[in-house]
């Protein structure tokens, strides 16, 4: 017997704040996703239960400093393994435990 969660997706609230991480899925989501839409959105819940909003440029995940990455503790935007010497960060004080990332405007 196959079990269905079903989820209702509820019109955006757009006074919303997003929640992060959030879960959704299978996934666990730190920073605003695109999933059948044309704009990233974001939840409202920390388990997604519907509830919506498209991000705004306030809503999109922050870099978190310090952040630890191998054996070095990062104070700033870095381009260390990256292979495009992209300066990147972590969105989590911890890269070697969670790979979690976002590259630097």
């Amino acid at each position: 017997m196959v079990s269905f969660k079903t989820i209702t997706h509820l019109p955006e609230v757009k006074d919303g704040k997003c929640f992060f991480p959030f879960h959704h899925r299978d996934g666990i989501f730190y920073d605003c996703v695109k999933f059948k839409s044309k704009h990233k959105w974001c939840s409202l819940n920390k388990t997604y239960q519907g509830y919506w909003k498209y991000c705004s440029e306030e809503d999109f995940a922050k870099c978190v400093f310090p952040f630890w990455y191998r054996h070095l503790i990062y104070w700033e935007c870095t381009d260390d393994g990256d292979a495009f010497g992209k300066t990147w960060c972590s969105l989590t004080q911890n890269y070697n435990k969670d790979k979690v990332w976002k590259y630097c405007d």
